[in-house]
């Protein structure tokens, strides 16, 4: 039987330009470009590659992985980043490398993933700041909108939050952490004076949750909702209308931890 050898890759990217992780036809995706970078830096070898979630299109990350399955070892993991990098294009780039064994299973193994939402209002900004940070032109409420993130940390039912939710998912979840803050963390000549982040921390989440869920919070700030709206959303026996999805351009994956 052929040895298998496993590794995980942690990679951060500007998805300003992917049509997110998975692969499409006519398309250029993440799961493409780096795949077709390890076919080449591989020579053609046979390997198979899988992320750890993924990611909508021009949704960005600081921090994601994947598990690539070789049939022989690699030798040198600073040579094969290197290289990796090299060949990989320019808004796109691997972190680390480790070898882990046959029992490891990047989707099922169990982790825990912190989203950015990077956002800025009551103005029109420079051009430069689309790819990472979204832009609302009305005025907002910051202060109504901190108090209604809070209401999403602990144990709800989000199906609410969820694109187009099927009958037998799962919709209990758990978030561990759900603020909005200053933001200090991303900076630049041309960026608002004053811009805000969304950090969201949890164990799993479903399709356009983080989107769903600032889409409300920006209605909050407009205005439209209420925190008691928030409060009944998060509810089984919510009948209520499908919240405004917040732009992809400013969503972030910080981190990811496997356990």
């Amino acid at each position: 039987m052929q040895k298998k050898f496993y590794y995980v890759i942690t990679i951060q990217y500007l998805g300003y330009r992917f049509h997110g992780w998975q692969k499409q036809p006519n398309l250029k995706t993440l799961h493409l470009m780096i795949d077709r970078t390890l076919n080449f830096i591989l020579d053609k070898k046979k390997f198979k590659t899988l992320t750890s979630g993924r990611t909508d299109a021009m949704v960005s990350a600081e921090n994601a992985a994947f598990e690539l399955f070789l049939e022989e070892p690699i030798a040198d993991f600073d040579d094969f980043l290197a290289l990796f990098n090299y060949n990989l294009p320019q808004d796109l780039r691997a972190l680390t490398i480790k070898e882990v064994d046959s029992t490891f299973n990047i989707i099922q193994h169990s982790k825990i993933k912190e989203y950015l939402y990077v956002f800025a209002f009551g103005g029109k900004f420079h051009p430069f700041c689309a790819p990472i940070l979204t832009t609302i032109l009305d005025p907002l409420d910051i202060e109504s909108m901190k108090q209604a993130a809070r209401l999403f940390e602990g144990e709800h039912f989000l199906k609410h939050y969820c694109y187009r939710p099927t009958d037998n998912g799962i919709y209990n979840r758990n978030i561990l952490k759900c603020e909005i803050v200053e933001n200090t963390m991303y900076t630049a000549s041309f960026f608002p004076e004053q811009s805000y982040i969304l950090r969201v921390k949890g164990k799993g989440f479903m399709r356009n949750q983080i989107r769903l869920m600032m889409g409300a919070l920006i209605e909050v700030g407009q205005g439209k909702r209420t925190l008691e709206d928030i409060k009944a959303s998060l509810k089984p026996d919510f009948k209520g209308n499908n919240y405004y999805i917040a732009p992809a351009s400013g969503l972030i994956l910080k981190d990811i931890e496997f356990e």
